[in-house]
């Protein structure tokens, strides 16, 4: 390398953090302290949380993929029989990595191939296995929004992906704002910008889709 130049360093890759559902089973919500610890313990983010208690229908409508199947009735007797908790996780991979945490979904499946798997712990079957997980992309996208139908479940960008992305979208969007915030000169600034801001968001969805209603429970 010549003398008086600097090495070129590549920038370092974006990383994605994705977003994926948890649902805590009815026979696991009682150990939802301890799942939540080691979760946290695995570099999981709780975004959300919610429990709930949904109805036969609605646990139907969340499980449509398996209607037909010879287990779908006792899986929605029992994912309706009582309160569930429901989770939004967040981290790198976090779908295949929440997959992987869980483990097999036959619990002594999992007690033989993955016995530190939290099905392993915590379930009791194939249908009482304690936890459930998104399977991909678009079921994590599908199920976030049956239970927390204004999430956005895009990947969070970091690294040169983070600042592209506030060149092109956020920093256009703020300066208008502000420009409009001079010409309207409110009486309170902050306020006023805030509710712009979320007026004029760029990713709010155009049309609004038919949402999923969900019980919460009366104790």
């Amino acid at each position: 390398m010549p003398d008086g130049e600097k090495p070129v360093i590549p920038p370092a890759p974006a990383i994605h953090i994705e977003r994926t559902l948890a649902l805590f089973k009815p026979d696991a919500v009682h150990k939802s302290d301890e799942i939540e610890e080691i979760i946290l313990q695995h570099g999981f983010t709780i975004l959300q949380k919610r429990r709930v208690h949904m109805t036969p229908e609605q646990t139907s409508d969340f499980y449509a993929e398996h209607y037909g199947k010879m287990f779908f009735p006792s899986l929605v007797a029992y994912m309706s029989s009582g309160p569930i908790l429901a989770l939004v996780l967040a981290r790198q991979s976090a779908i295949a990595f929440w997959r992987q945490l869980i483990g097999p979904t036959n619990t002594q499946k999992a007690r033989d191939q993955a016995p530190e798997s939290l099905r392993a712990i915590y379930g009791t079957d194939s249908t009482k296995n304690a936890l459930h997980g998104s399977d991909s992309y678009s079921s994590a996208e599908r199920e976030i929004h049956f239970f927390f139908p204004d999430s956005v479940v895009e990947p969070i960008s970091t690294g040169q992906a983070a600042k592209d992305y506030l060149t092109s979208t956020v920093t256009p969007t703020l300066l208008k704002g502000l420009t409009e915030l001079c010409k309207m000169k409110p009486a309170d600034p902050i306020i006023w910008l805030a509710d712009w801001l979320v007026v004029n968001n760029p990713n709010k969805p155009r049309v609004q889709e038919e949402g999923y209603t969900v019980e919460e429970p009366d104790d």
